[in-house]
């Protein structure tokens, strides 16, 4: 019998994967989505996140109950959105319940900048919750 979380059997599932195929393990990005209605990365003080077009990552993101959550229980999102029409991504709006929540993707093919945002209602701060995203040719 074998015993996993959730995120430790996508973590393990893709090195697995990428050793198979003699790939590299998708670049892990760490965020956490706080309390106060922002998104933040470890060592920056305004977070981004840059990625080369078409790149396999691994999202790891830690919510963090603000003053309100969803029906469904999210308290945060996370939705990208095209900066020059605000056009959202497809397959990148994910509702992000307490705790950390691991998603495999695939960076846009599209160089050019992009703006991650908050669709759930989680405080009176939650206008400000932005973060840029960079995708580097």
């Amino acid at each position: 019998m074998v015993w996993c979380s959730a995120g430790f059997c996508v973590a393990l599932f893709m090195l697995l994967a990428a050793h198979h195929s003699g790939a590299q393990p998708p670049r892990v990005i760490e965020v956490v989505a706080g309390h106060d209605s922002r998104y933040k990365i470890a060592g920056q003080k305004k977070a981004v996140i840059t990625v080369h077009a078409g790149e396999p990552i691994a999202l790891r993101i830690t919510a963090i109950k603000a003053m309100e959550q969803n029906r469904s229980g999210a308290v945060h999102s996370f939705s990208l959105l095209r900066a020059k029409d605000k056009s959202p991504v497809p397959g990148w709006d994910f509702e992000l319940k307490p705790d950390t929540q691991e998603f495999a993707l695939t960076a846009p093919a599209e160089p050019g900048e992009y703006i991650v945002v908050c669709t759930v209602i989680c405080s009176l701060d939650h206008e400000e919750m932005q973060m840029r995203f960079v995708v580097l040719p």
